[in-house]
């Protein structure tokens, strides 16, 4: 998270999501300022995660089994935000959203994960 400066904006239980802000310097894009597409997956994985660790102390770690990400609009360098959210989530599955948005608002990108879930020993 440290080279895309990721940090939690806000954590909604009622609606199980997450939002994260990202800056995104040149050195993580191509052709001048256009964000590599693995990076702009990578913000989308991590509210999606993080929606998962904010939501449920008992998850230890995720492992992404699929991800599959939809490229709306072109992703520039500088501030943008991404929305994590659980769909549904059982003992060892996860099934999450996330979309990508612009400073300005505007949609940028989508995705949809299936995550399988560790847990605390001790968790039933």
């Amino acid at each position: 998270m440290h080279l895309m400066s990721g940090r939690i904006a806000s954590i909604d239980p009622e609606t199980e999501s997450l939002e994260m802000t990202f800056d995104i310097g040149t050195d993580l894009c191509h052709s001048v300022d256009v964000v590599q597409g693995g990076f702009v997956t990578a913000m989308l994985d991590a509210a999606m995660s993080h929606a998962v660790f904010s939501m449920d102390d008992t998850v230890i770690g995720l492992s992404s089994l699929e991800i599959s990400t939809r490229y709306l609009e072109v992703t520039r360098a500088g501030p943008c935000r991404a929305v994590g959210r659980i769909v549904r989530s059982s003992y060892k599955t996860a099934f999450l959203d996330g979309q990508l948005f612009s400073e300005d608002g505007r949609l940028l990108a989508t995705a949809h994960s299936v995550a399988k879930l560790s847990r605390k020993k001790d968790a039933s």
